[in-house]
């Protein structure tokens, strides 16, 4: 079947709940006819009555005129049986997420609508070819993924699985511009772009907490101030609730076969059991007062001591930034080829942690703080040794901190924070690449527009440079010996050539 100029006239929604009913008012405010079905005596009704108090809401904003609103209200219409949605020419479900719920509605619809009607699945984790499967017309069916609240988050992603015909993605593509959405393709994976891609962020971020590397507010503050994240992903985790984001990356590592990369945390499932889920139980990694965080107070700053710098990394992506730097602080150098014993021994690990390139450059251990020469503005990251003298640490911290910009001292780490995390990011995101799952380009605009990030995945890391995220994931591999930080082949290739990592194939 071949749909790409069966332009929708008629749009079928079953289910009125939130997702349903946000995606019923971008398509009647997109000028489409819309029947909206909820097996829940008054579900429907109740949804119509929500969507018409918000455009009326928008209208005495002045978002829209008052006669788009009414115009747009008057294009909802309730059917009080499915069987009134016989003459939609696409029905997308947004009902539980449940395989076999979904099943059963897909293969209901198709004894009531035409054979060339597109049946869309809102799923955000269900595979859409064991849904099409299912169906006695499985070239129809597709997926149609919007994310919640649907008016707000402008990107949906349309799936297409093995059985999905020629068109339907087309056609799909089509009604998400005229619903005034930002369309991205992808083939049917778990997780599709958003959900997969996102895996990161989190799960990376969870095994830093796990290795008692920080406390979860310094980690929020580095990702948040030094690498430019909009949320921290404790504070994520808690917006969202871990009844929500624990049984999302448990699903995901399974669906992969216990793809290391995915790998979830056991702190994670031990808060969920009990029932830590963030806002809406007032607790989760914070605690909320009145709906509002209550963030422990940071370290406080210790007095500047200037001790004399001798700085151990040459290499140039880490020098030249950190010299710029410690003369603009007015830091005294130390010049000779081994540092004296009262010198503040800085090394510039990339990928690496601070003991191991103590040992490399034979430093005494006591001495010697890590920099993250990464990421030098909004807030510095410092790591220690497990036996760096509280005294170096703290004339490191007050020298770093002496410009105002603020300083997060934390334990040994290969990669520090931002490092791993962002190489972890960056590195799922090239694996969707090699994949085909969808193109470099709609991956990034999947992830700025669906998750927020400051830059998509393959720009993140294009900014960092390609070798220099290849160099972190081969230093990780080599500290941890976990398969976790083995680099896609398109970030090596890319790497190899110098070439952007958002260059697709020929």
């Amino acid at each position: 079947m071949n749909s790409s100029s069966n332009a929708p006239t008629l749009l079928g929604i079953v289910g009125a709940g939130l997702m349903g009913r946000g995606i019923a008012q971008i398509a009647i405010q997109g000028g489409i006819s819309v029947l909206l079905y909820d097996n829940r005596p008054g579900g429907a009704e109740e949804a119509r009555g929500a969507i018409a108090a918000t455009l009326t809401m928008l209208a005495d904003k002045g978002k829209i005129t008052a006669a788009d609103a009414d115009a747009a209200s008057a294009r909802l219409t309730v059917a009080t049986t499915i069987e009134e949605l016989a003459p939609c020419t696409t029905v997308v479900e947004a009902i539980v997420e449940k395989l076999d719920a979904k099943k059963d509605l897909f293969r209901q619809l198709e004894g009531i609508v035409r054979d060339d009607c597109i049946l869309a699945t809102n799923t955000s984790s269900l595979s859409v070819t064991e849904i099409a499967a299912a169906c006695r017309l499985p070239g129809r069916v597709a997926g149609f993924h919007f994310f919640s609240p649907v008016p707000l988050m402008k990107i949906v992603e349309v799936i297409t699985g093995p059985l999905t015909d020629d068109g339907i993605a087309d056609a799909l593509i089509a009604l998400a511009h005229q619903m005034g959405h930002t369309p991205v393709r992808a083939s049917d994976t778990p997780g599709f772009i958003v959900n997969h891609a996102g895996r990161g962020y989190l799960t990376e971020s969870l095994r830093v907490l796990g290795e008692n590397i920080a406390a979860y507010p310094e980690i929020d503050r580095i990702l948040r101030e030094a690498a430019g994240f909009r949320m921290g992903p404790f504070e994520l985790l808690d917006l969202t609730g871990l009844d929500v984001s624990q049984p999302v990356m448990e699903s995901i590592y399974e669906q992969f076969y216990q793809e290391p990369r995915f790998r979830p945390s056991p702190i994670a499932r031990q808060r969920l059991a009990a029932r830590l889920l963030g806002r809406k139980t007032g607790r989760g990694f914070y605690r909320y007062e009145d709906n509002r965080k209550q963030e422990p107070e940071s370290a406080p700053v210790p007095a500047r001591t200037n001790a004399p710098v001798w700085l151990a990394a040459r290499d140039a992506v880490a020098h030249s930034g950190v010299v710029a730097l410690l003369q603009s602080l007015g830091a005294e150098f130390e010049h000779g080829e081994r540092p004296s014993a009262h010198s503040l021994c800085l090394v510039l690990p990339v990928g690496r942690d601070a003991t191991s390139a103590a040992v490399a450059a034979q430093l005494d251990p006591t001495r010697t703080v890590g920099l993250d020469p990464l990421f030098l503005t909004g807030r510095r990251t410092l790591m220690t040794t497990p036996v760096t003298a509280p005294e170096v640490r703290d004339a490191a911290h007050g020298l770093f901190a002496s410009d105002g910009v603020p300083v997060s001292v934390i334990r040994d780490s290969a990669g520090f924070v931002a490092q791993r995390v962002i190489a972890t990011i960056v590195n799922i995101g090239c694996d969707i690449a090699q994949q085909a799952i969808a193109t470099p380009q709609d991956i990034d605009k999947a992830v700025t527009l669906g998750l927020g990030y400051p830059k998509g995945p393959l720009a993140m890391g294009d900014a960092l440079g390609a070798a220099t995220v290849l160099r972190i994931l081969d230093n990780l591999f080599d500290f941890y010996r976990d398969p976790r930080y083995r680099p896609s082949p398109w970030l090596k290739r890319r790497a190899l050539l110098g070439l952007s990592l958002l260059t697709p194939e020929n």
